[in-house]
């Protein structure tokens, strides 16, 4: 799978205002910024981007996905790097 599969993938199921992918095709890195995220904490949050990809992760075609999970407030406070 590629980065643009899978972005199109999450965006898709969940509403993004910044979705960043690193990968290797089977391992992936996320940072997902998404006002659904509002209010949720971190496992419910994981479990709401597992559920866009469905049975992606049982048929192994994503081995592995680590994210962080912002909401826009949270994200507008990150710091950034120049």
């Amino acid at each position: 799978m590629t980065a643009d599969q899978l972005k199109a993938i999450i965006s898709a199921g969940l509403s993004c205002e910044h979705l960043a992918l690193e990968g290797d095709g089977r391992h992936w890195y996320a940072t997902i910024v998404s006002a659904e995220f509002e209010g949720q904490r971190l496992v419910q949050r994981q479990r709401r981007v597992y559920a866009t990809l469905g049975n992606k992760m049982h048929t192994d075609e994503v081995h592995a996905l680590s994210m962080k999970t912002f909401s826009p407030a949270e994200w507008a406070n990150q710091p950034r790097q120049a």
